[in-house]
C-alpha cells in the first residue's frame, strides 16, 4: 500500500501535470485566436510550449515531465497531413505552415530529454529553449528583415541567424538564473554557457535541413550544457 507521504506526492504531481496540460491547451486556444497570420501564430505556440521546463522543478518524481510531453507526439502527428484523421480547429493548419513534421519532431525531442533528464529540468531547458525562442526569433527576423542571404543546406539569412543567437542566448540566460534558485551549477557565471550554447545551436540551425533542426538543436543544446557543467 502507498504511504500517506507517497500518496500526497502523487496527488501533488498529478496536480502539477494538470497545470501543465491547462497551460498547453490555453496556449493552443490563444494561438488560434491571435489576430496574426497562421505562420506567426504557429511561432507563438512553438515558443510558449518551450516554457514547460520552468514548471518541472515542482514535480517530485522525474517520470511526470515525460508523461506530460509524450502524448503530444501523437497529438502533433494527428495535426499533420499524414494523419489518418483530421483534428478540428486550426492546429493542423498551424502545423502545415512550417515543416509538416516539425512539431512532431519538436515533441519527440522534448519527450526524449524529459525521459532522460526529468530530474534536471535545466538540461531540458538548455535543449528546448533555443528551439522555442531562438528558432522562432530567427524565423520572424529572417522573414521580415532577411536581406543578406546565405545557404548551407537551406536558404538562411544573417538577420535570421542573429535572431537565433539572440533568442537562444537570452532565453537560456533567463532559464539558468531561474534554475539557480533550485539547483547548484558548477560554472561561475551563467553568461558563459548561454553564449556557448547559443553559438553552437545557431550553427546547427543554419546547417540542418528543414525540420531536422527540431531534433538536432535540442540535443546539441542539452549535450553542450552537460559538457560545460562538468567542465567548470
Amino acid at each position: 500500500m502507498l504511504s500517506c507521504k507517497r500518496l500526497d506526492e502523487m496527488m501533488w504531481d498529478l496536480t502539477v501535470m494538470m497545470v501543465c496540460y491547462i497551460y498547453i491547451v490555453t496556449m493552443i486556444l490563444i494561438s488560434e485566436r491571435l489576430p496574426f497570420s497562421k505562420w506567426i501564430n504557429r511561432k507563438f505556440l512553438h515558443a510558449m510550449i518551450g516554457n514547460l521546463p520552468f514548471i518541472m522543478p515542482f514535480f517530485t518524481a522525474s517520470i511526470y515531465p515525460f508523461l506530460v510531453a509524450f502524448p503530444f507526439i501523437l497529438v502533433t502527428f494527428l495535426a499533420t497531413p499524414y494523419s489518418p484523421v483530421k483534428l478540428p480547429g486550426r492546429l493542423g493548419a498551424l502545423t502545415e505552415e512550417g515543416h509538416s513534421m516539425g512539431l512532431v519532431m519538436y515533441a519527440l525531442s522534448y519527450s526524449t530529454l524529459a525521459w532522460f533528464f526529468g530530474s534536471k529540468p535545466y538540461i531540458v531547458a538548455a535543449g528546448i529553449l533555443p528551439m522555442a525562442y531562438g528558432d522562432s526569433t530567427a524565423a520572424i527576423l529572417g522573414t521580415k528583415f532577411g536581406a543578406h542571404r546565405y545557404k548551407i543546406t537551406e536558404s538562411k539569412s544573417i538577420e535570421g541567424s542573429a535572431g537565433m543567437f539572440l533568442g537562444s542566448f537570452l532565453s537560456i540566460l533567463v532559464a539558468l538564473l531561474y534554475f539557480s534558485h533550485f539547483y547548484v551549477f558548477s560554472f561561475p557565471n551563467p553568461i558563459y554557457p548561454a553564449i556557448v550554447i547559443a553559438v553552437l545551436t545557431t550553427i546547427i540551425e543554419a546547417a540542418m535541413p528543414r525540420g531536422l533542426d527540431n531534433i538536432a538543436v535540442p540535443l546539441i543544446g542539452a549535450g553542450t550544457f552537460i559538457l560545460l557543467n562538468s567542465w567548470f
